[in-house]
């Protein structure tokens, strides 16, 4: 979506609707295999570091040390809570 506010496009728009819907559908689906706070953390996870590497490798944002920190405990994160459901 960043992308659509520097170059106002509304394919770009567009595409980032259905990208976001996409993620939502796995989001609901996956209600049907853990429950509503873990899948949402683990969603909310994902999002956060995908935007991550996206913006550092798109949009050549600088990652600061804190920023890299909080992606490795966020993957730590989603380990431990995949874990916890065995």
């Amino acid at each position: 979506m960043k992308k659509w506010t520097l170059s106002n496009s509304y394919f770009i728009y567009i595409a980032g609707m259905i990208s976001w819907i996409i993620g939502l559908n796995f989001l609901a689906f996956s209600f049907k295999y853990k429950n509503i706070a873990v899948a949402s953390v683990i969603f909310v996870l994902f999002n956060i570091i995908t935007l991550l590497f996206f913006s550092y490798i798109y949009f050549k944002e600088k990652l600061s040390v804190l920023e890299i920190a909080g992606m490795i405990l966020g993957v730590f994160a989603i380990i431990l809570l995949e874990l916890a459901d065995k």
